[in-house]
């Protein structure tokens, strides 16, 4: 997976959709601490809530993946899809127990991803369950 970058400009944006939740703020000042680089941004994120990543270039790819099954449920992809983060972040924080800083950046990598690649995976393993 390449490096995601996110532009300020899209921070600017992010940053007005998500200016009512603090968690959220924060993990935009640290990606543009970070230049962009949602990857690092993720990983200083986790240290900082006690998560150990591993400082390899997929932490984030494997975090994302954790949460793929509350990520790709339909209301929260229907929000992704309407291009409201701010319902996405929201909707993972109250039904997951993943720590508030790191939702957006989840979120953020998902869209970035392409929501429709990233669900793939999980809708291909539900259809080979069904008999």
């Amino acid at each position: 997976m390449p490096m995601i970058q996110i532009t300020s400009q899209e921070i600017a944006r992010y940053r007005s959709e998500l200016s009512d939740n603090p968690s959220a703020l924060q993990a935009l000042d640290m990606i543009e601490d970070c230049e962009g680089d949602l990857e690092d941004a993720a990983i200083a994120l986790g240290l900082h809530v006690g998560q150990e990543p591993d400082r390899s270039d997929q932490w984030l790819d494997g975090l994302a993946k954790r949460w793929r099954v509350s990520l790709c449920q339909a209301e929260i992809q229907a929000a992704l899809k309407a291009g409201s983060i701010a319902s996405a972040v929201a909707l993972l924080t109250s039904e997951t127990s993943i720590p508030d800083v790191l939702a957006t950046p989840v979120v953020l990598y998902a869209i970035k991803s392409g929501i429709e690649d990233f669900c793939k995976p999980l809708q291909e393993k539900l259809q080979s369950n069904l008999p």
